[in-house]
């Protein structure tokens, strides 16, 4: 799995539930707690959508300021 530069060397968890034709991807930074919740095709790659699930949780920590901006 790749994680972002801004996420490098962070304790994420990442959680995935299949519901229905949907997948559900959880993931949370262990050190803030901040977590988010996306859906996806059940047919995507778990890789994708993982990859999806670690961008929004970098847009969240940036947004909250958790993150350094770029």
């Amino acid at each position: 799995m790749t994680k972002t530069n801004a996420l490098e060397g962070r304790e994420i968890i990442i959680e995935l539930i299949p519901l229905g034709a949907y997948m559900r991807v959880s993931a949370m930074d262990v050190d803030t707690l901040t977590e988010i919740s996306i859906q996806g095709p059940k047919s995507a790659a778990q890789s994708v959508l993982k990859a999806n699930a670690l961008r929004r949780l970098e847009y969240v920590m940036r947004k909250k300021g958790l993150l350094e901006k770029n």
